[in-house]
């Protein structure tokens, strides 16, 4: 049984890392440093605040302020998980590990990384659309899409300045509009993304502002995420919730998401163990949510196709 928890480990620490490196939107974990996470559904996120500038005085020196840090409990919004169960005839104990690492990396890449980066970007879209930092009702084109693109970004820089590196977060079918544009001329060059630890060649604006682009089908404004049990959810994951809206693009600097993803001590139980069914069977539980701090709001700004009213 110790090689069995020893395993788990190995696998939790693995898919976590998988995570991070597979999504679109893994960059955003990066953010996730002074985090305090200890296991189950709640975090821990830093707020810092501090008094403004006051005047000097000559006879009494500095007028003293104050610097504030505390960390707010925050509760992991996402709580999902499966079970998955492996006939002992199937598998030997010898090549156990290939054949779950195999099946648990799939799933990782087909169902939980894609669901990861939906929920993300429709929660920063509803945020953005809820604090009037979106705007709607843009079909882009080939022949203004750019000016588009160049406008909204203004909107941001407005905010963070010029010299402050963006990433724009695009759909795969918006992006390759923005690719045909006749106006593109050399506003496009290739850049190093790095995220988990591997770097990625991306097209960036200006050389500048780096362009992740997303399937259109995790760039929605809204989405159900099945709960396994109730009728027509049973297949679970997750679909666009009824009326939910295309995200064009979202544009925020690096540093303003925190997104943090968590497997939870993930179980193995061998087939003298398991009790349901001589079989080999997984655990596999997933807490993940994001967040963005009250005064990152104005250095974000999303691009919905259809009308926010």
């Amino acid at each position: 049984m110790a090689n069995v928890i020893e395993t788990a480990a190995i696998f939790q620490e693995e898919l976590d890392k998988a995570a991070v490196e597979l999504a679109t939107s893994g960059w955003m974990e990066l953010n996730d440093k002074l985090v305090k996470y200890n296991g189950g559904s709640e975090v821990k996120i830093p707020k810092l605040t501090m008094d403004g500038l006051a005047d000097y005085d000559r006879d009494n020196g500095f007028v003293e302020g104050s610097i504030n840090l505390s960390y707010q409990t925050k509760e992991l919004t996402m709580d999902r998980g499966r079970k998955f169960t492996f006939d002992e005839h199937d598998v030997d104990e010898s090549n156990f590990v290939l054949t779950a690492s195999t099946v648990m990396g799939e799933f990782q890449k087909a169902k939980v990384v894609p669901e990861i980066d939906a929920y993300r970007y429709s929660a920063i879209a509803a945020g953005a659309i809820a604090k009037e930092r979106a705007s709607g009702g843009y079909t882009p084109s080939e022949s203004d899409i750019l000016k588009k693109l160049y406008y909204d970004i203004a909107r941001v820089q407005d905010v963070v300045g010029d010299d402050t590196p963006l990433i724009i977060t695009m759909s795969t079918g918006v992006a390759a509009i923005l690719d045909m544009s006749t106006q593109l001329g050399k506003s496009i060059s290739v850049v190093d993304f790095s995220q988990g630890g591997i770097n990625f060649k991306v097209k960036a604006l200006n050389g500048q502002h780096p362009i992740i682009r997303v399937g259109s089908g995790r760039m929605k404004t809204a989405y159900v995420f099945n709960d396994g049990t109730t009728s027509e959810q049973t297949g679970g994951g997750f679909k666009a919730a009824a009326g939910a809206k295309d995200i064009n693009w979202i544009i925020c600097p690096k540093n303003a998401p925190i997104a943090v993803s968590k497997t939870d001590k993930m179980r193995i139980f061998d087939p003298s163990s398991y009790q349901d069914k001589r079989a080999w069977a997984m655990d596999y539980r997933k807490f993940h949510d994001l967040w963005i701090p009250d005064n990152k709001w104005d250095s974000i700004w999303v691009n919905v196709k259809e009308a926010l009213a």
